[in-house]
């Protein structure tokens, strides 16, 4: 327990983190974790607008500040617009967490050029210039982007070829903004493997896969959440990293 009168110094106290993909699943723990550290916190979503109110009357109760802001960031001008409204509602996000995304299954003979534009819309360019309009803000002040990617960047699935290559991309965005933004602004990029499966997923098949993987179970979202908090935290010597958190299935 702590001394009764003291509080509890909080690392990331008063900054301002912008999450996308914020509103529910692996983005929600993201944005209370970060929460949990001190930070108000901006949640981007697209659809899940019931969501994105429960999540920001939970960063709330945290004792912080919170927004939830509207935007499709497939659309460069939403992207930047995301941005810009995080900063107008909360202050300009010294935090970005790049974690919008979408994953369908697209047999290779059966995908189109829509559906394949829009994975890399949303997974990838929308990253991009949401880092590109956050960078801007961060300014001489310095800040952290932080990429969600996924063992499928490095792994190939041949009925998923589309989302792989977004999540490849989003892997060398990494490496090529953690160059172009130095020293200022640090950027990581954290992989998880199989943390949260599709709704309806057969249960033998989970089991199955979860017995593939060397710790014997699949992740939970409070793992990728702890290794974004890392990356907000850590030495801004590191930079350009990706951390996979699989539970070792990419050490096969």
């Amino acid at each position: 327990m702590r001394p009764h009168g003291r509080s509890q110094v909080k690392e990331l106290a008063g900054q301002v983190a912008l999450v996308t993909g914020g509103a529910a699943r692996l983005g929600r723990a993201i944005a209370l974790a970060l929460a949990g550290e001190g930070c108000d916190v901006a949640i981007g979503y697209h659809r899940s607008a019931a969501a994105a109110r429960a999540t920001v009357a939970a960063i709330e109760a945290l004792g912080v500040r919170a927004a939830a802001v509207r935007a499709d960031i497939g659309r460069p001008a939403e992207a930047r617009r995301l941005v810009s409204e995080t900063a107008r509602r909360l202050g300009a996000a010294r935090i970005l967490v790049n974690n919008a995304a979408i994953f369908a299954r697209t047999p290779f003979a059966a995908t189109t050029p829509a559906q394949f534009d829009r994975f890399i819309a949303v997974n990838l360019r929308g990253a991009f210039f949401c880092s590109q309009a956050a960078a801007r803000g961060m300014g001489g002040r310095g800040g952290r982007i932080i990429n969600i990617a996924d063992v499928g960047a490095t792994r190939a699935w041949p009925s998923y070829i589309p989302y792989g290559i977004s999540k490849a991309g989003l892997v060398m965005l990494t490496k090529g903004l953690a160059v172009a933004l130095a020293p200022r602004i640090q950027v990581n990029a954290v992989a998880p493997g199989v943390i949260l499966l599709p709704e309806g997923f057969p249960k033998p098949s989970a089991r199955r896969l979860a017995a593939s993987i060397p710790m014997g179970r699949q992740g939970a979202p409070r793992d990728v959440a702890a290794a974004v908090r890392f990356f907000a935290t850590c030495p801004n010597y590191i930079t350009g990293q990706v951390l996979f958190v699989d539970g070792g299935a990419t050490a096969r």
